[in-house]
């Protein structure tokens, strides 16, 4: 048991390791964000995706106070974002200091014929003292005027597409942000991300952000980085908890529980990754009791390589039967955290004893 507890000690030496990585990244990070921006002429966000534009949207408004003040933003929208009111805005004399900023938010609903005051407008303004940000949250026949776009390039702006991904090509997307951040993420990684993390495009790519800073610049990663990335602190020790049931290893179960608890983790929400992994481990000794090759049953485990080799060895090591028992044991717990007589920590300590016999 003590070789079981050293290995609980390197595991948190290596998560303490990783934090202080991901913490030098981070200061690497926050001394690049304390040079000032520098602004283009112009920007135009489009597309689909109106979360992300939003989001957009408030990183270059508070960009834009942070550089001028918030006097030296106008905002235009709703009602107020017409290509006249936007037109003149870009034309307007002031003798304020500094760069000045205009957002346009609803460009979509522009004509192409209504663009022409904005271009000339825009052809005319000093690069150096203005800058112009059009927001268009396409959807349906409410699109951005082809003419905006022209206007926008020739005025040496910048325009990025924010589109919604279909779920199915999500993992070709995350691969082709990565490459963006100068990370290699192959495609088993980019499938297993979504299944972590959700098909929420904002929150991918943010983990995405975590493992560049993480992993640093031209890192390769895969599917065993991003296991043991992309998922919070309780996350993780409740998947260990459950490698631990299979295993057999009473005292480090319990400890893991008991540490959930004083984190505030109710035990109602770690029954189903017990009983899930408890459930595969099931399902994986039949297999191997049935004569299947072990290479063969590793193929059908959705987890990292080194995973699936430590997963099969625990269950080597367990007979169908002890794995069977557990899983009932589990399976009881369910019943006895809705309503029985001892609370659902001693009951909770009372499966896994039986769970690990």
């Amino acid at each position: 048991m003590w070789t079981v507890r050293a290995d609980v000690g390197a595991a948190e030496v290596e998560s303490a390791r990783r934090s202080a990585r991901f913490a030098d990244r981070a200061a690497a990070l926050a001394r690049v964000r304390r040079v000032p921006p520098s602004f283009r002429a112009a920007y135009l966000i489009h597309g689909d995706d109106h979360g992300r534009i939003a989001e957009r949207r408030a990183r270059l408004r508070a960009m834009a106070e942070s550089a001028a003040g918030t006097a030296g933003v106008e905002v235009y929208e709703g009602d107020q974002c017409t290509p006249e009111l936007v037109a003149n805005a870009l034309s307007a004399m002031t003798f304020a200091l500094g760069r000045r900023f205009v957002i346009a938010d609803g460009v979509e609903r522009w004509k192409d014929g209504d663009v022409e005051p904005v271009a000339t407008a825009l052809a005319a303004a000093d690069p150096e003292a203005l800058t112009v940000a059009f927001f268009a949250r396409e959807e349906g026949r409410y699109k951005t005027p082809p003419k905006l776009h022209a206007a926008v390039e020739k005025a040496g702006g910048q325009i990025a597409a924010e589109v919604n991904v279909k779920p199915w090509d999500l993992p070709k997307w995350l691969v082709a942000q990565a490459k963006t951040l100068d990370l290699d993420l192959d495609r088993d990684a980019a499938k297993l991300l979504v299944a972590q993390i959700g098909e929420r495009q904002q929150r991918l790519a943010r983990e995405l952000e975590k493992l560049a800073l993480e992993y640093g610049p031209g890192a390769s990663i895969g599917t065993d980085e991003v296991a043991e990335s992309c998922a919070s602190s309780a996350e993780r020790k409740v998947w260990t908890l459950a490698d631990a049931l299979v295993a057999g290893d009473s005292r480090t179960s319990i400890a893991l529980l008991l540490e959930l608890r004083q984190q505030g983790e109710r035990v109602t929400g770690m029954i189903y990754r017990m009983a899930g992994r408890l459930q595969e481990a099931v399902a994986v000794a039949e297999a191997l009791q049935s004569g299947q090759p072990a290479a063969q049953v590793k193929r059908t485990l959705r987890m990292p390589p080194r995973a699936a080799d430590r997963f099969l060895k625990d269950v080597q090591a367990r007979d169908p039967e002890s794995l069977r028992v557990a899983l009932a044991a589990i399976a009881d717990l369910e019943v006895q955290s809705r309503g029985g007589e001892l609370g659902e920590e001693t009951e909770a300590v009372k499966a896994i004893l039986a769970a690990t016999r």
